[in-house]
Parts: structure tokens; sequence; C-alpha cells
């Protein structure tokens, strides 16, 4: 059903800036296991290999169609196929990069016990994380020593509280927050 839309935005990005259409991450997922997350390319080519692997608002590495694909979550789209694969479920909290993962890894023992998901609570609380991340002079040090400690907080929160009920209240408050989206006070 979605594959119309996803051509629509191929074609985008491929109009707006050279390279794949896709980008691959490697995220560390269910039992510690690596998994290659999937999103639509929303910034240039190599951008891993030219600045951080934090995005803070403003970053001259995102396209112009990127822009609008990251406000609009639409970028996150193409994580269906990691649900397809198994590698994630809708909800849970959110899959880290190894290099975070191993700062926390504590918690993520805990976290990492079940599937990571596209949303979780900190995608809804977080939902504009480049905002937040724009004005600190170090949005990467600001990310390992504030943020992630908060993201980290809320999936154990999500955890304690999993329950069907509880992943069909957080789908929908996802739904609202993309439709109706308010700024992030950090």
């Amino acid at each position: 059903m979605l594959l119309p839309l996803f051509i629509v935005i191929g074609i985008l990005i491929k109009a707006d800036s050279s390279g794949p259409v896709f980008y691959k991450q490697q995220r560390v997922g269910l039992n510690f296991i690596p998994f290659f997350i999937y999103k639509f390319r929303t910034m240039v080519q190599d951008a891993d290999k030219k600045g951080s692997q934090i995005t803070a608002g403003g970053d001259v590495r995102v396209t112009r169609i990127g822009r609008i694909l990251r406000k609009t979550k639409v970028d996150e789209l193409p994580q269906l196929i990691n649900v397809l694969k198994g590698e994630m479920s809708f909800v849970g909290p959110r899959p880290e990069v190894e290099e975070y993962v191993i700062l926390f890894k504590d918690d993520y023992n805990d976290i990492l016990k079940i599937r990571p998901g596209i949303t979780d609570i900190s995608s809804i609380t977080y939902r504009d994380e480049e905002g937040v991340l724009r004005d600190r002079g170090n949005a990467e040090e600001y990310y390992k020593t504030v943020l992630l400690p908060k993201k980290i907080m809320l999936a154990k929160e999500y955890i304690m509280k999993s329950s069907t009920v509880y992943d069909i209240k957080l789908l929908m408050r996802t739904v609202i927050r993309i439709f109706l989206p308010v700024k992030n006070t950090e």
C-alpha cells in the first residue's frame, strides 16, 4: 500500500541530491544483536563521515527534502521493513548505535531484553530532538550526558508499563504528535 508513496519520496530524494534513496545504519537490537535500521536518506551522501552521529537543528548536512521528511517523520517509514524482518516492533524502546549502548551497558542489559520499536515514549517526548540539540555548544556531549540518560529512563518506564493497551495508546499519541507537533521544552 505504501509503495506509491515510497516511489514519490524516492524520486524527490534523487532529484534533491546525489546518493541512495535509503540510509541504513547499524543499531543494537534485541539481546544486543546488531541490525541495520532503514530510513529515507535525509542528509548528503556519506554524512556520517562528515560529522557527528547526532543531528542538531540547522545541520548543513540535511538536504532540502530531508528537512521536510524529518519534520513530518516520513523518513522513518522504511523501518516497517525492520518490523517485517522481525528486528523491530511498532512500539518499543528506540534502538541506539553501539557507541551509546556501550556507554550505558548496564541500563541496556534491561532495555534490550525486548525488541526495539519505531516509536516509544521518548519519540513522543523528544519529537523535535534536533531542535532540543540546536543551541547546545556540543550537541553530541549534551546528547550523551543529558538527553540519552533521560531517554533510557523513559525506555525503562515503557518496559514497566508495557501492555497491548499501553502500546495502542503510544501509537495514538505518536500519530497525534506527528500531526499536532508542539515545541519541546528541554
